[in-house]
């Protein structure tokens, strides 16, 4: 039997990477430089979420595969993304989109495998999504994209209630996975094309 879970935690893994070499590769890094940028892009959130529930040694330590995917990765990024006209101007914020969408959702699963109730779950799969891209933002002296651009955490905390609110009825793993994957996309994507975003909160000084 597939385990989903695991192949969508691949993809997660790997459209992450994406999205730290197209910084990187914005910020014209070394080959060495992109693939450390692809690599805390895609395991830094898992790395700090594994931390902070005491799943250690964190899971790109127990499975190398991560590892390789990250690598394998940046090689085809390499290749494909060698011409600037085939770089769109989305081509990052819609990799990131998606694996903000893909690592809610892992996330929230690991809190959820290890008995944690499901508020936990879905701070869990908050830090996993925005985790890598924060320290990819940080390190290119960036404001990170989650306090800078539209809707983004809203779209992954809502997509991590959608996920444990479906287990918690009864809906078949699968389908919950795929169902809460799409609303956290499908939002962020929305906020992307339309601008959309919440209030800010303005503090008037006099």
């Amino acid at each position: 039997m597939i385990d989903w879970i695991y192949v969508f935690d691949l993809c997660g893994t790997s459209v992450f990477a994406l999205s730290g070499a197209l910084a990187a590769g914005r910020h014209k890094m070394d080959p060495f430089g992109v693939i450390v940028l692809a690599s805390v892009t895609a395991i830094g959130g898992g790395s700090i979420r594994d931390a902070i529930i005491g799943a250690t040694p964190v899971f790109w330590i127990q499975d190398p595969n991560y590892i390789i995917v990250i690598l394998a990765t940046v090689l085809m990024s390499f290749i494909y993304f060698s011409k600037p006209k085939r770089v769109g101007r989305y081509s990052l914020p819609v990799a990131d989109a998606l694996g903000l969408a893909l690592f809610t959702i892992i996330g929230a699963d690991k809190a959820l495998s290890l008995e944690l109730s499901g508020m936990v779950a879905v701070v869990m799969g908050l830090i996993t999504g925005v985790g890598g891209g924060i320290i990819r933002d940080l390190l290119c002296q960036q404001v990170p994209m989650v306090l800078r651009t539209e809707i983004y955490a809203t779209a992954s905390i809502i997509g991590g209630i959608c996920y444990t609110v479906s287990l918690t009825l009864g809906a078949p793993d699968l389908f919950a996975l795929l169902f809460a994957m799409a609303i956290a996309l499908v939002i962020r994507l929305a906020a992307i094309r339309w601008h959309l975003s919440l209030p800010s909160f303005d503090l008037k000084t006099h």
